[in-house]
């Protein structure tokens, strides 16, 4: 990541939206959408040397912030487009925003959403009482259905960012969190299509215009990336933030990401696991990939951020449980707490009680274990050996196979 740049004296003018619009949005909104708590971390600051606020907007109705944008623009309808139906294309969270407010407003909705968004998105989707319609490879290829349902049965199309009134509504998590904190001198927001680090960049920088804004994308999305820098990174696979994997940004927004937005930074698949991790360890929070991207950037470079006062964007929390136990399991094995050994051994009675007392003077615990006598090349008269082992940190794991090594043992971590 670049050295943040700090644009004391941003140009708002001739922008879509205004801090004015901000303003109304919050009052449009206020009532039906919480306002969340802005909390100090204090294990988090130490962790990262810096002081740290964490906006927890997966507190949010539907663990997301979308409802704010999503509220906004309903609101504005007008009875007979109300009467016609909204559409809207979505990975997750603008879908559930959408489909909850539209229910509460009395608008039928229909979302269209991607193959592969996961299934605790699409369910909820489905229980706020939209029409769900599974479709397209990718959130391009969806909303291309999106519009051309939405034209051939009269629906109004809310675009999940490209749209100053959506924009408009999720600023206000910005006038919140300085509301909150005002001596924040610096605000990490995740960026997928571009509408929440727009709104709360146009919030932000009118209230404070010191105030520096960072974005971060996944590395394997780096739309934004490349549009303000005129790159061409891949944009491909799949990425545990599948709520910020936007190959196309907003046009609205990318103007405004260029003028307001002073760094944008990317973060790999590991670092945000081990943000998701650290949340629901330190902070007893869930959140998912997209949301937890603002704390991948800030531990992966914490001197960049040294003696900052940082706002966090928690933007969701909508993740599927299977993929919370992975992504936990995973970050215990880089830990070195849990870690699967292979050991050739004699295929003869004894081998493995003593590999076992072995271990338990090592103090590990061993978690799982399997002998592959067929499918292995070792002689007839040999055994694969495999265990899962728990082992404190990456330390004792290295006196654990020392042990093992000293007494004859050939051990492997696989």
């Amino acid at each position: 990541m670049a050295e943040l740049s700090q644009n004391i004296s941003p140009d708002l003018s001739g922008l879509p939206v205004a801090l004015g619009d901000i303003h109304a949005a919050a009052d449009t909104i206020r009532g039906a959408v919480v306002e969340t708590p802005c909390s100090y971390s204090r294990t988090l600051s130490n962790i990262c040397g810096c002081d740290i606020w964490l906006k927890f907007e997966n507190l949010q109705f539907t663990s997301s912030f979308k409802e704010r944008g999503a509220l906004n623009r309903l609101t504005a309808l007008t009875p007979e487009e109300r009467a016609r139906g909204v559409i809207a294309m979505s990975a997750g969270n603008h879908a559930q925003g959408v489909a909850y407010h539209a229910k509460r407003l009395g608008i039928p909705a229909t979302i269209v959403m991607p193959v592969g968004t996961p299934m605790v998105k699409v369910e909820n989707t489905k229980h706020h009482g939209a029409a769900v319609v599974v479709t397209g490879a990718t959130l391009e290829e969806a909303a291309a259905h999106a519009r051309s349902h939405g034209e051939a049965h009269g629906m109004i199309f809310v675009h999940p960012y490209d749209d100053p009134l959506v924009i408009a509504g999720q600023g206000t998590v910005g006038l919140e969190m300085l509301k909150a904190v005002p001596e924040l001198d610096t605000l990490v927001v995740p960026i997928g299509g571009g509408g929440l680090i727009s709104g709360i960049g146009i919030a932000a920088k009118s209230i404070k215009p010191s105030v520096r804004i960072l974005g971060v994308e996944a590395w394997l999305y780096p739309s934004m990336y490349n549009a303000i820098h005129d790159g061409n990174l891949p944009a491909r696979g799949d990425t545990l933030a599948e709520g910020i994997a936007v190959k196309s940004p907003g046009k609205i927004t990318t103007e405004i990401v260029r003028r307001l937005v002073d760094d944008i930074a990317l973060v790999n698949e590991a670092e945000l696991e081990r943000a998701v991790a650290t949340l629901i360890s330190i902070e007893k929070t869930v959140v998912e990939g997209a949301g937890a991207a603002g704390l991948a950037a800030l531990m992966s470079d914490t001197s960049r951020f040294a003696g900052q006062k940082v706002g966090l964007v928690l933007s969701g929390g909508n993740i599927d449980t299977r993929l919370i136990a992975s992504v936990l399991t995973r970050e215990l094995a880089r830990e070195g707490r849990l870690t699967q050994l292979s050991l050739d051994i004699p295929d003869r009675p004894g081998q493995l009680a003593a590999v076992a007392s072995l271990l338990a003077e090592a103090g590990a615990n061993i978690i799982e274990v399997s002998h592959q006598r067929t499918f292995s090349d070792l002689p007839a008269k040999a055994t694969l050996l495999q265990l899962v082992i728990e082992t404190r940190d990456s330390a004792h794991l290295d006196e654990v196979m020392a042990k093992l090594g000293a007494s004859g043992l050939s051990a492997r971590c696989t």
